[in-house]
């Protein structure tokens, strides 16, 4: 099967996009084609991928077409990229693992629904989960994932503040939206937080390991009620790191008994869960040990990586055989 895979807002190395989806289809012997922003992210494309290079946020209609020409399959993972497919194109699958901006997006998707195969946030969401990690330490807490306002960047800066004094340093591993990067670096420059900008996904998560915590300070609860964990309380999981979060993962948080859950927006509440976590290391072990396992039995990609294949698989063909 020819697959071809596009984005243009998301990094080329998105964990969800590259290490799980493509490097997924690529393992099954499946030729894949990826339309994304390379030159914009300093990314080089490495074979067997067929890398198509766009502009971030732009309008790749003649990618498309390229893409798509030969392809048995198109993967798209922005709504908006529905308006530029080719006249001829094959069987569509799109990605809904972000919630769609604004009115445009969602009649978008719920357009996809009638016309095109669609992706619940829960596909391919998942993590590598490590067989014996290191027990958390009491030193750091961590965010792995993008920083904007809404996902709490404001929030975690006050945290590392807060926690200064307890030495305890905050990581923020991940990129950042342009309106909070110079808060970041004058959180930084000021000794407060370790801020790495984007590492790949394999490398984020051995950064995590040892934590006293995983932190998720989503600022507010989405407009529609969330249908599975931020993939970053998974990496947390797996990494068996305790996990700090929004009501955004309550449910798998409260179900593995992992970790708190504290109130969207919440620095108080947060830092005092980080600070019961320092103040009791048997309880620490126990809820890393918890997430761990839960993370291994339910999330663990390489034992859904198949099932998530044989349904692109199927989406390829039966949308096939319904156009003959």
């Amino acid at each position: 099967m020819r697959v071809c895979v596009a984005t243009t807002l998301h990094h080329p190395e998105d964990a969800r996009i590259m290490h799980r989806q493509i490097r997924a289809l690529l393992d099954a012997g499946h030729e894949v084609t990826y339309v994304a922003p390379f030159t914009h992210f300093n990314v080089t494309p490495v074979p067997p991928i067929t890398a198509i290079d766009v502009r971030r946020g732009g309008v790749p209609r003649a990618a498309l077409r390229r893409g798509a020409k030969d392809a048995d399959l198109l993967i798209l993972h922005e709504p908006e990229l529905l308006l530029l497919m080719p006249f001829r194109h094959p069987p569509v699958v799109l990605d809904t693992r972000d919630e769609p901006a604004g009115p445009l997006g969602r009649r978008l998707v719920a357009r996809a629904g009638r016309l095109h195969h669609v992706l619940e946030p829960a596909a391919a969401e998942a993590t590598l989960a490590a067989a014996e990690p290191p027990p958390p330490g009491d030193t750091r807490v961590v965010h792995i994932g993008r920083l904007t306002t809404s996902r709490g960047a404001h929030e975690l800066v006050e945290l590392a503040r807060r926690l200064a004094p307890h030495g305890i340093r905050l990581d923020l591993i991940g990129a950042a939206e342009h309106e909070v990067r110079p808060v970041l670096r004058d959180a930084q420059r000021g000794g407060l937080l370790d801020w790495y900008g984007y590492v790949p996904n394999r490398h984020a998560l051995r950064m995590a390991e040892g934590a006293l915590a995983g932190v998720c300070l989503w600022r507010e609860p989405l407009t529609r009620p969330p249908t599975r964990p931020p993939t970053k309380v998974l990496d947390y999981m797996g990494r068996g790191v305790p996990v700090v979060t929004t009501p955004a993962a309550a449910a798998e948080v409260e179900r593995a008994g992992c970790g708190s859950v504290v109130p969207y927006g919440n620095v108080d509440a947060a830092v005092e869960a980080v600070l019961d976590l320092k103040e009791d290391p048997v309880r620490r072990a126990r809820l890393g040990a918890a997430g761990n396992a839960a993370a291994r039995l339910h999330h663990h990609w390489p034992d859904q990586a198949a099932a998530f294949v044989a349904r692109l698989e199927r989406s390829a063909g039966v949308a096939h055989e319904l156009a003959v």
